[in-house]
């Protein structure tokens, strides 16, 4: 086995777990030291037992290289693969039915990996394209890109298609909704980059008037594509847990349907957003979806089948759902006229 495959996937699947970084991290700059080196010196190194004297290789990713060379499949990655197992149960139709991804980060915000790595394992898992979505400037803790750094990704996103056939890494931002309802990124660029998904990453506690005013505003703009995970909430996970915010779901909802902004069906486990009732409410309000992982690393694209398990148990049609639809029709309706 390709040790470099090996290494990768074993990351991959540490990733979908939600295991400490700590320890994907060991396995994907491995993978990387292991890419810089032929299968020759590699065979050389594990013959010599000095592949631990490598920076960047350990003992356990030391012993994956040395028994991918042998030909077999490393023992922890045959534990992994074991225990892998679908993510969520039901939507399994409407997960094969989505061709790709609208809302994913990158070690360009506060995503834990490069673009190119983002991009290859959306084309692995059968993606047709993915939406780079960096965070706008105004999320400094998130290390939001400028105007400067967002033309700069631009370039890298169009210089990594060039080694794509069947994939398309389309161009985005997660844009923060403002206080005011104005969207943190200018005009110019947000009608360059082929997706927009705003967001409100502030104030989550405000009463439900300012809320609804913000969030209204913020649908209103003429660039917005995707509201994303429209309450905020978190019920689990390492930053422990927060309630939904208050706003007026029939105003918003039905400012969505009638602005065709597709709301977002986030993915994530700690977010698992908007709750089903409201989940149920858009549907019946008419809106259209979206079904996006919001991955912070790789192996958080897979994160999908939890939202589609619950675009299924709450009745959304799938020809609501935008990422079901060839990329041609997608880049139609984002570049429609509002």
């Amino acid at each position: 086995m390709d040790p470099v495959a090996a290494l990768r996937r074993i990351a991959f699947l540490l990733e979908r777990q939600v295991a400490p970084t700590y320890r994907v991290k060991a396995f994907r700059s491995a993978s990387l030291v292991a890419a810089g080196m032929t299968e020759d010196e590699l065979r050389a190194r594990a013959a010599a037992g000095s592949l631990k004297d490598l920076p960047g290789i350990g003992p356990k990713t030391a012993g994956v290289i040395e028994q991918a060379l042998a030909g077999g499949t490393p023992d922890y990655l045959a534990d992994l693969e074991a225990t892998a197992g679908p993510l969520a149960t039901g939507g399994e139709d409407l997960r094969a039915a989505l061709r790709g991804d609208l809302h994913s980060h990158s070690d360009w915000s506060d995503g834990g990996s490069p673009i190119e790595e983002m991009a290859m394992t959306a084309a692995e898992l059968g993606h047709e394209y993915l939406a780079l979505t960096d965070h706008s400037p105004r999320l400094t803790v998130a290390n939001g890109l400028s105007v400067e750094r967002l033309y700069k990704q631009l370039r890298i996103v169009r210089a990594v298609n060039k080694h794509f056939d069947d994939f398309t890494l389309l161009s985005g931002i997660e844009c923060d909704i403002n206080e005011d309802g104005t969207l943190d990124q200018t005009d110019e660029l947000l009608g360059t980059v082929d997706i927009v998904v705003g967001s409100v990453h502030s104030k989550l506690r405000a009463s439900s008037a300012v809320m609804t005013k913000r969030m209204l505003a913020g649908i209103a703009s003429p660039y917005i594509d995707v509201l994303g995970h429209c309450t905020g909430r978190l019920v689990t996970g390492g930053r422990g847990t927060r309630p939904e915010s208050q706003f007026d779901a029939d105003a918003v909802f039905s400012a969505c349907a009638e602005r065709g902004v597709a709301v977002e069906i986030n993915s994530r486990p700690e977010r698992l957003d908007p709750p089903k009732r409201l989940l149920r409410q858009a549907v019946e309000t008419g809106c259209l979806f979206s079904i996006d992982t919001d991955a912070h690393a790789p192996g958080q694209l897979d994160f999908q089948s939890y939202g589609t398990a619950r675009a299924v148990e709450c009745g959304v049609p799938e020809d609501r759902i935008i990422n079901t639809w060839p990329l041609e029709q997608l880049l139609e309706w984002t570049r429609r006229s509002r």
